[in-house]
């Protein structure tokens, strides 16, 4: 009988790290931020998710085993996560200093939480697998490991900015130095030569917000560097060190909440720019829900 349990064990625990892998490959994806950087980036981060994966998949037996004392070594592990995003917000902080359009504290704060988060994810889904081998059959296992990844793709990725706001192009004009987009007031503009590259490069959003949480969430300083941060890199920055006139900006209307965004663009395409901007992450440290405060709620009758 022991040496039926050891077998079985044996089977959960490479039927759960297997899993715990797949599922950080998965989670995996060097996009047009390009990070992780291939190949070292993802070198590290898979890594990391076979270590997590291993600790998920050995929590099951040791439960199973009553012992307990085990199972503090997931403690350790998570002090270890969390020196992984130290890790990647110093690495992070560093490369922004030679960016023409920062990614801003918050935007950075957000990747470093996230690939802490995905460890997590990744022990979840190695620990299932080997539950359920271990519980009842190897097949089993099989079916709660995909389960499990359908799970973690789900969590993987947050809100988009097309769910919180409403976005249309507007023309960008000047107004003698003033410049405008829409109506929202962007900058002075004094050197003729920087005004004729503005309305020869230059692209023009409103973005409305479709409620008061997303209007103060476009309001915050880092969610607004981030749409800024993220245009920049997939269609190329018109500027150069040096240049503070040709800086994408994001202005706010004070009196409705929408965004106006300038945009200077290597590649000037309305249409892919709009697409795009639909497209932008909506950052968790920006998000404000100050509708769900006790007092902003409607009184029931």
């Amino acid at each position: 009988m022991d040496w039926f349990y050891s077998h079985r064990y044996t089977i959960g625990i490479v039927v759960g790290v297997i899993f715990g892998i797949l599922a950080r490959l998965n989670m995996l994806r060097t996009d047009y931020r390009q990070y992780p950087t291939y190949p070292h980036g993802k070198i590290i981060h898979i890594s990391l998710g076979v270590i997590a994966a291993g600790l998920g998949a050995v929590a099951v037996p040791a439960l199973l085993d009553k012992n307990y004392t085990a199972v503090t070594f997931l403690s350790l592990a998570a002090q270890q996560f969390r020196d992984v995003r130290n890790m990647e917000r110093q690495s992070l902080s560093k490369v922004d200093e030679l960016e023409l359009v920062p990614r801003g504290a918050a935007y950075i704060e957000g990747i470093a939480m996230v690939f802490e988060g995905r460890n997590y994810l990744v022990i979840f889904s190695a620990f299932l697998a080997s539950l359920f081998s271990i519980l009842f059959a190897w097949y089993w296992g099989i079916v709660a490991g995909i389960v499990s990844i359908w799970i973690a793709n789900y969590f993987k990725s947050g809100n988009k900015l097309a769910k919180i706001a409403d976005i249309e192009p507007a023309d960008i004009r000047m107004d003698g130095p003033d410049l405008f987009v829409g109506s929202v007031y962007i900058m002075n503009v004094g050197l003729t030569d920087s005004r004729d590259k503005i309305l020869e490069h230059g692209l023009g959003f409103l973005i409305k917000p479709k409620n008061r949480n997303a209007r103060v969430t476009l309001a915050h300083l880092g969610q607004r560097q981030a749409i800024l941060h993220d245009i920049s890199t997939l269609f190329g920055a018109y500027r150069d060190e040096g240049e503070p006139s040709l800086l994408p900006m994001a202005k706010l209307d004070m009196n409705t909440g929408t965004l106006a965004v300038l945009l200077l663009l290597q590649e000037k395409d309305v249409e892919k720019t709009y697409i795009a901007l639909h497209r932008v992450p909506v950052l968790e440290s920006a998000v404000r829900m100050p509708s769900e405060a006790g007092i902003n709620k409607k009184k029931e009758a």
